[in-house]
């Protein structure tokens, strides 16, 4: 016998560009949380920092409202990968990444790129949790 398809929910974070471009930002299949790539928009004020490392901020701050959303939080995260625009850009964004995931400690890479979608955006992190882990 097989066991029954896993719940699938999906998860917005009000982006405009979800619905725009076809995606969410978050599916959410049993007790695993996949998060799509994410750029450092306020998206409630629709304004994105030119700092990298206040972008790397806007990100976890979405991820953390997606995962509560999904009945979790960064505690969860099991992997993260990110994408900056710029070798220089890897030292802020990984020490935000320090700061919010030291206990943490996710299977992550980091990866320069040379472009994402929009100039503004240095940094874009995607990452994968699972709801309800145990140590």
């Amino acid at each position: 016998m097989t066991a029954p398809p896993a719940e699938r929910r999906l998860v917005s974070s009000g982006s405009p560009f979800e619905q725009t471009f076809g995606y969410s930002r978050a599916v959410v299949s049993g007790d695993e949380v996949h998060i799509a790539g994410t750029t450092g928009y306020d998206y409630a004020a629709m304004t994105m920092p030119e700092d990298p490392a206040e972008q790397t901020r806007n990100i976890y701050a979405t991820f953390a409202a997606v995962l509560k959303d999904a009945g979790g939080s960064l505690a969860d995260i099991v992997r993260l990968r990110t994408y900056v625009t710029d070798l220089g850009y890897c030292a802020p964004t990984l020490k935000v990444q320090g700061e919010v995931f030291g206990a943490i400690r996710p299977a992550g890479t980091i990866v320069v790129v040379s472009a994402l979608l929009r100039p503004e955006m240095k940094v874009e992190i995607e990452a994968d949790a699972r709801l309800n882990r145990r140590e």
